[in-house]
Order: structure tokens, then sequence, then C-alpha cells
């Protein structure tokens, strides 16, 4: 009989295959364990762990409709939580927000949810794990032909390695996983709030006479309607109109008016950053409004370019059917992407020293129930359904903000003359700017927005005039 000491490497062998086998199981089981799902308060959120490192703490992930970005919080041990925005129901999540204690409970709800589900994930993680092990250790055992107790003995400390691993990993060294995600109330908490991006008034020339600021994209601009009689470098490269709502209101009111609208404007790009049209450097819209120190009035239509609603209709029109998953996980990362610009830029609003009344102009819906009139673009009842759907989300995102920041939102309706009816307000597919209002459509936007400013607390004048064909 060998003396003990001798028997030292063979165990250390053994204890190091062992380990190395529970450490392969546990990476498989990580990556194939499926994620639990929870739905508080209109957010579909998917509970998983990330992919263990040999790190001892560091951030988790989340994944916000495809976009990774590290938790806030710092997690111990090595495996740490993943989690996955996949849908966000604005409406829901409105609804839950408003309610009476709301928005307490609508935290509480997540936190409940992101912990149980982070409970149930492991319990699943650590069954497969040990199928993984035992799978392993009974191949090991078969290449080898081992007796049947071998493989049993094999087979058993195989699981009770994983097992060790997995307590050793989770239950021990991330034991205070579960008391983070229970102050978790909403995912600012888990990435931190957005650092808002102020706005300046650089270079912006002074303007006291003017008692209204019109800032936005193509629909403000009035893009393919009659060109200003005398128009800047910015007004051609923006495609302003002297048919823009802009221009109804100021007549209406008797103000002076400023159209800085620019065709193709996003937040980030028109607003509170400058824009490149052709060869015209476009300084940002909001810095520029800034000039206007008397203003009293800041209308904003803006969100269609942000999401990219061209480029939505085009595959639309291209494709088979709209609600395919490929066009609806890429709708809703720009809706992501824009609900954070555009709260940036209500921050930014809210902060202007002479406190305008401040309407945000939601969007029409171009498509009526007849849509024969765009058979050879491809659009089907349909279609146009699923992308009057996708307008609603995008009204929702601007309402809620509008409500959040004490703006008043402003419903575009244009029933009985949308798109294939006798008289559109918006231009058909063979204009030069399809799907945005014509003449008419923005005189209808102009008396949406002075009904609602005759709603505020000091009356506007009383806006007679009618749309015409």
């Amino acid at each position: 009989m060998r003396p003990w000491f001798r028997r030292i490497p063979t165990v250390l062998g053994y204890a190091a295959a062992v380990l190395a086998v529970a450490a392969l199981s546990v990476w498989l089981s990580v990556r194939v364990t499926p994620m639990q799902t929870v739905t508080p308060a209109g957010q579909t959120v998917q509970v998983g762990a990330a992919t263990p490192d040999l790190s001892l703490s560091g951030p988790g992930e989340l994944e916000l409709f495809g976009q990774s970005i590290p938790t806030r919080p710092q997690f111990e041990g090595p495996i740490r939580p993943r989690l996955k925005l996949t849908h966000i129901s604005f409406n829901s999540q409105a609804r839950a927000l408003t309610e009476p204690g709301g928005a307490e409970a609508a935290g509480k709800d997540l936190s409940e949810q992101l912990t149980s589900a982070w409970t149930r994930y492991l319990l699943w993680e650590a069954l497969i794990a040990a199928g993984f092990a035992a799978m392993i250790a009974v191949t090991v055992a078969s290449i080898r032909r081992s007796s049947r107790m071998t493989t049993l003995r094999a087979l058993a400390v195989a699981v009770a390695g994983v097992c060790a691993v997995n307590a050793l990993g989770v239950y021990l060294l991330a034991s205070a996983t579960p008391q983070i995600l229970r102050k978790v109330r909403g995912i600012e908490d888990l990435v931190g709030p957005s650092t808002p991006t102020p706005v300046q008034a650089i270079g912006a020339p002074a303007r006291p006479g003017v008692q209204a600021v019109v800032i936005g994209d193509s629909t403000a601009a009035a893009i393919g309607n009659a060109p200003l009689d005398d128009p800047t470098a910015a007004d051609k490269a923006c495609g302003r109109s002297k048919d823009a709502y802009a221009v109804y209101l100021a007549a209406a009111n008797n103000w002076t008016t400023l159209n800085l609208a620019c065709s193709g404007a996003t937040i980030r790009e028109g607003l509170l950053g400058s824009q490149q049209r052709g060869t015209t450097r476009v300084p940002p819209q909001l810095s520029a409004a800034m000039g206007a120190t008397k203003a009293s009035v800041i209308i904003v239509s803006i969100g269609a370019n942000d999401i990219h609603w061209s480029t939505l209709t085009a595959l639309c029109a291209a494709a088979d059917a709209c609600d395919d998953r490929a066009s609806t996980a890429y709708f809703q990362q720009q809706i992501a992407a824009f609900t954070t610009a555009y709260y940036d830029l209500l921050d930014n609003l809210a902060a202007l020293p002479q406190h305008p009344r401040v309407l945000i102009n939601e969007y029409y819906n171009p498509f009526g129930e007849n849509v024969d009139c765009l058979k050879e673009q491809n659009i089907t009842p349909a279609k146009a359904k699923v992308l009057k759907s996708r307008l609603e989300e995008l009204n929702s995102v601007l309402r809620q903000g509008a409500q959040t920041f004490n703006f008043t939102a402003v419903p575009q309706h244009f029933d009985g003359h949308r798109l294939c009816s006798d008289q559109p307000f918006v231009q058909g597919p063979d204009a030069n700017a399809p799907l945005h209002p014509n003449a008419a459509g923005e005189l209808a936007i102009a008396l949406a927005d002075q009904q609602a400013l005759s709603r505020t607390r000091t009356p506007a004048p009383t806006f007679t005039a009618q749309p015409t064909p």
C-alpha cells in the first residue's frame, strides 16, 4: 500500500478534473438556460445571467432593444444578472403610473418580479448545470469503458462538484444580488439617469419682437408646399413654406412668429444640435429660439425622423407584412432611443427663463379606411393598420412626455381628409413630399394648435378660418 502522501497528486488531479467539469457545466448552463420573463407595468423584461468571468464583482448587463449597457449597481460573484427589455407598452405604463399610488406600486411590482425571476432562473441553471456535469461524466466513463460502479461514482462526484461550484459562485459570493434587485424601482435605477444636454444661445441673434417660435421637422417646415417669398439660404435648405402652420398662427394672432423647423431634423441633429442640409449648416433650433427672449409660445413637431418613419414606411411597402419580428424589433429600438432624446429636449424647454407655453404636436394618421390610391405603392389596409399603430405608439411617447413636464400635447385629426379621400389634407404618393401635409393640412394643424392655446390660462385670439380643399 502506497503512503498517503503519494496519493496527493492523484487526488489533486481528480479535484482539478471535477472543478473543470463543474466550471464548464456552469458556463454551458448559463449560455442555454432560458431567461425568465416578467411583465411589470407594461414592460416585458427577461431575466437571466451574464456570461461568467474570472472577476469576483462587477456590473450586470442590461440589453435595451439590442443595445447592451452595463448596469449601474455592482454585483458580487462571477455570476451576475442579465436583464433584457424587449417591449414597452406605453399606454399600459402610463395607466400604471397615473393611477393613485401607481408609481410606487409599479416600482414595487418591478422589484418583486425581478427578484422572483432571478430566483427561478438560478434554480433552472442549477438543474441544467447538473445535467451537463452528468452528461460529461457519463461520456468520459463510456470512453474509458469504466464499470457501472465507477460510472455511478463519477456521476455522483460530478453532480456534487457542480452543486458546490454553484453554491460558492451564486449562493455565497452572489448572495447580495436579490437584495440589490429588490431596490430597483425602474430602469433608471439600473443604468442611472440620463444627463441632459444643456443648450445655450451661442451666436443666436436677439429677436425681442418674436411672440411665438416653431421648432421641428418637415411637417412644421411644410415641405412640398409653396416656398417663402424671400427665403434665406436656411429657408431653402430646410424646405420652409409660406403655407406652414406657423404662418397661419401668426396671421390669426397678429404675432411675429419665428419658424425654425427644418426638413430631416431630429432632436439630436436639428433641435439640440446643428444639422447639415446640403451645403448649408443649420444652427441648433433650440439655440436659435433662445434669441426670442419674449416669446410666450413654443410649438414643437418632432419624432418622425428620430424613429426613421420614412424607412419604416418603405420597409412596410416592400415587405409582405409590416408586423414581422425584424421590423417590429427595429421600431422598438428606434422608439426607445427617441424617448431618451425626447426627455432631454423637454428638460431644456422646461429650463427656458421666460417659461413659455409649450405645445407638443402629435402626428396625424395619413391613412384612411380606403387606401386604393396606394396600390402601386403596395400599401394594403392591413399594412396601413400596422403603420397607424406605430404612429399611435409614437404619439403615446409624445403625450406622456408632455404631461410629465406640464406641457400641452395637441392631437392632430385628419378624419375625412386622409389619403385617397376627395379632399385630402395629405400630399399623395406622386407629390413633392409624399405623406406630408398640404396647405389645407397645415391649416388644420394650425386650427388644432389654436384651440389648444385657447384652453390654456391666457386665452388666445379666436381663430375662425376654415380649411379649404
